[in-house]
């Protein structure tokens, strides 16, 4: 069973100096529980990439498929905050929120039922190591701890796929290794299909695959680093 699955997917940017291809008719499958990491120099188009995985952004060309459906068919809207979601490097906490109203926020968009929400949203903290930190708002937490929310926050919807863009990317490298832990371990426990763009040693060392984006196009690298 294939979780993400992307077929000749292009995206074209036009600009005055002409027509810049950043990704380059990519095929991608990543099966549930499996961490792919993709690398590559900055501007390779790696988060173009994500972009479009994570439906932020249209291909100008191809297809990208959530456990079968078209993500930008008609029922692909469905899919969004569902059974895809994001991290990113800058974290996207509201500073007005605690940790576990920021956690809540996908599951209020969906109106689940303030029960359940609650279960879930202690469940998605505990499972991140926050328990104890839900009534903190982001300004009192620190960087990878409010990276911790984030990821809890991606997770509380229980997501067929998780998309991470440079996840440590604002930590030290010791919180980074830690959250690149968490990440794998995460991925592998909830069988998520995961897809991680990232220049971290920490991270492509714990990844299943690792990819490298050059020139618009994905090859395999044969050792992690």
């Amino acid at each position: 069973m294939t979780a993400l699955r992307a077929t000749e997917l292009t995206r074209v940017f036009r600009t005055p100096a002409g027509d810049l291809t950043a990704v380059n008719a990519i095929d991608l499958d990543v099966a549930p529980g499996e961490l792919v990491a993709i690398r590559g120099r900055s501007g390779a188009g790696k988060t173009t990439l994500l972009t479009m995985l994570g439906g932020l952004d249209a291909p100008t060309s191809g297809r990208v498929e959530i456990e079968g459906i078209d993500l930008y068919g008609p029922e692909g809207s469905a899919l969004l905050g569902t059974r895809v979601a994001s991290v990113f490097q800058g974290f996207g906490l509201v500073p007005i929120l605690s940790a576990a109203e920021n956690v809540e926020v996908p599951l209020r968009i969906r109106r689940a039922d303030p029960v359940e929400r609650a279960r879930r949203v202690a469940e998605a903290l505990a499972a991140v190591g926050l328990a104890d930190h839900a009534a903190q708002r982001p300004g009192e937490l620190s960087g990878g701890q409010q990276q911790r929310v984030a990821i809890a926050r991606a997770l509380v919807v229980e997501p067929a796929v998780l998309l991470a863009d440079e996840p440590t990317g604002q930590l030290d490298s010791e919180t980074g290794a830690q959250i690149m832990a968490l990440i794998a371990r995460l991925v592998h426990e909830r069988g998520t299909a995961a897809v991680v763009a990232t220049h971290d040693t920490a991270m492509l060392a714990r990844a299943d695959r690792v990819l490298e984006l050059h020139d618009g196009r994905l090859r395999a690298v044969v050792a992690a680093g």
